[in-house]
């Protein structure tokens, strides 16, 4: 996905069911992140309600069987979150409202879909006090 610069050094990989019971595993572990990089509060739940936006795309109907990819990236004063999953099926993009939604959440997002395949980015970098 986009050439962000960041250290894998300090990559999360999580692979959970593609199930909406495993969204808030997925929110917990960027929460975890943001909160241990210094995020405020407030930047803390704005990425925890981006990434369930993105992630919803890649439940799609919670077909049996089907995981979903995580990588969340720290850098200096921003988290990466990188999405995959396989679908089968159209492939689902956000609407207008996700869309305006994550645009003020985060400083960066995109959705990639291709032949079954379903990618999403997200960016957020820490507000300087």
């Amino acid at each position: 996905m986009g050439g962000t610069n960041i250290d894998t050094s300090r990559d999360v990989h999580l692979v959970v069911p593609a199930s909406a019971e495993y969204l808030r595993l997925v929110r917990l572990t960027a929460a975890g992140l943001a909160s241990r990089m210094g995020f405020t509060f407030d930047e803390v739940e704005d990425l925890r309600i981006a990434v369930d936006e993105l992630c919803f795309l890649l439940v799609g109907d919670g077909e049996m069987g089907r995981t979903m990819e995580l990588r969340y990236s720290s850098g200096e004063g921003s988290i990466s979150i990188e999405g995959y999953t396989k679908l089968p099926g159209p492939s689902p993009e956000p609407n207008d409202l996700s869309e305006q939604i994550l645009s003020a959440l985060v400083d960066d997002h995109e959705v990639v879909a291709h032949g079954g395949e379903v990618r999403f980015r997200l960016l957020k970098q820490r507000e300087e006090v």
